[in-house]
């Protein structure tokens, strides 16, 4: 009970420290929002909705590409507010009272999820003018594999964010380790075209699952039909959990 109490507070604080920062709102909300509106109006309605095509640009590909961006975004922020943290002896003072890493990391997922449910919700109203009418759209069930897959790749952020010592590496180390995944996370061209190395590499990559799993919800597959992605993205959450609960540098 007491966990769960400080689980609330350092969120709530959390949130009122994030907020009192206008840049990271325009970053997390306002320019996701606005590239989705104005490639919406670029785009043909396909990218925007109908079943996904092999390769680019697949019908619901727009929408799929704007949330792993969201989300990778919010792991980078994850990233360098724990390095900043730490860098500033936020997390050493912290040390000393009952708290431990895991409530930190989950604190800052929270933190990262409504955020992302916000920008979901703002995105969908304001791109529904560019939704057919007639469209069936599963708003509901993409916005909960969207949060899936948002949790799913927060957890890689928490190994980097529990070992990177310093904000200044903190962004180019997220970098490096997320884009080359979503490079070859079959957003963009099939995955069976790739060199044999870039296959297995994609095949490793929990931003394909992520991708897989958007992309079918997205055109209205069931989530029975998505269980590998599922449990390949629960997964990575476990690993990355349990590793960073024991590498997580205070100081």
């Amino acid at each position: 009970m007491l966990a769960l109490r400080s689980l609330v507070k350092l969120t709530w604080l959390e949130i009122k420290i994030f907020a009192r920062e206008p840049l990271g709102l325009v970053g997390s909300i306002v320019i996701p929002l606005v590239v989705f509106v104005g490639v919406s109006k670029l785009v043909p309605p396909a990218a925007v909705m109908g079943p996904p095509r092999r390769g680019w640009p697949g019908g619901g590909f727009l929408p799929v590409l704007t949330t792993v961006l969201i989300a990778l975004s919010a792991v980078g922020s994850l990233i360098t507010i724990i390095s900043i943290y730490r860098e500033g002896g936020i997390l050493k003072r912290l040390r000393a009272t009952p708290l431990r890493p895991a409530t930190i990391l989950a604190t800052h997922v929270i933190v990262k999820l409504l955020l992302t449910a916000l920008t979901m919700v703002l995105m969908f109203l304001a791109g529904r003018r560019y939704v057919p009418p007639d469209a069936q759209v599963p708003y509901l069930s993409f916005g909960v594999a969207v949060l899936f897959a948002t949790w799913a790749i927060l957890s890689i952020g928490f190994v980097i964010a529990s070992v990177v010592p310093t904000a200044r590496f903190a962004q180019p180390v997220a970098t490096f380790v997320l884009y080359p995944m979503f490079i070859v996370s079959g957003l963009f061209f099939p995955i069976a075209t790739l060199p044999a190395g870039l296959q297995m590499l994609a095949k490793a990559s929990p931003v394909t699952y992520a991708v897989s799993l958007l992309s079918g919800i997205w055109k209205g597959d069931p989530w029975s039909v998505h269980l590998v992605d599922v449990f390949a993205l629960a997964l990575t959450f476990v690993v990355c959990t349990a590793v960073s609960s024991r590498v997580f540098r205070w100081e």
